[in-house]
């Protein structure tokens, strides 16, 4: 019984988004057609200097692996991956700042009950590939949410555009349908390097989310 209400309770709190025409296509990122649920890149990126130092300590879970450039048929599965996934990650964790938990500004882990948005991340890309999801379809994404404030989430690559899973909001929403700034994500060729999400001429990204307890 308790599965049952378990697993009833993840769908229909792990929604994916149902926005309105007006709610939809807020996201200002520059560079980006509003209207495609899908992203362009621009070229290379620093990769966040936290992801960095994560890569250096654990250098297994930073390989390539899988298929290059990928893009998951988003099937009813998969789609119940993306909820099951989002909402259980959001409630085991609770959000703490780097500096509370680590002492320092900026530190990447596997949350142990507690962590920033990036290891809610971390987390939640790593259960998606115990499900069976290609690497290079599951990228780390760095934001400006709405309050001008650095902000992770993880973005899915689909047949149905790039959605974002994401600490801060129990439903699953297209980069486009969220009012976020995106910034840069993980490169799809090798999860170690970074790639921008903004057209060139823009003023030079931070090498770290800066995320705070987002």
């Amino acid at each position: 019984m308790k599965r049952t209400i378990l697993g009833a309770a993840i769908l229909c709190m792990g929604i994916l988004s149902t926005t309105t025409t007006a709610q939809a296509y807020r996201s200002p990122t520059l560079g980006q057609d509003s209207s495609s649920p899908f992203m362009r890149e621009f070229g290379k990126s620093l990769p966040p200097i936290g992801h960095v130092s994560f890569c250096r300590e654990n250098p297994a879970d930073c390989k390539r692996i899988g298929p290059k450039r990928a893009k998951v048929d988003l099937t009813v599965k998969r789609k119940s991956d993306l909820r099951a996934v989002n909402d259980l990650v959001n409630r085991m964790v609770s959000p703490v700042s780097d500096m509370t938990l680590y002492g320092r500004i900026e530190h990447w882990a596997y949350p142990d009950g507690k962590g920033d948005c990036e290891d809610y991340v971390l987390l939640k890309q790593r259960l998606l590939i115990e499900r069976g999801w290609p690497k290079s379809a599951l990228l780390i994404t760095v934001v400006r949410d709405e309050n001008k404030e650095g902000h992770a989430v993880l973005m899915a690559r689909t047949s149905a555009g790039d959605f974002l899973l994401d600490n801060k909001r129990p439903e699953i929403m297209t980069w486009n349908e969220s009012s976020y700034t995106c910034s840069k994500r993980q490169s799809d060729r090798d999860p170690r390097d970074g790639v921008s999400l903004t057209r060139p001429g823009r003023p030079p990204q931070r090498a770290t989310a800066d995320t705070g307890t987002n």
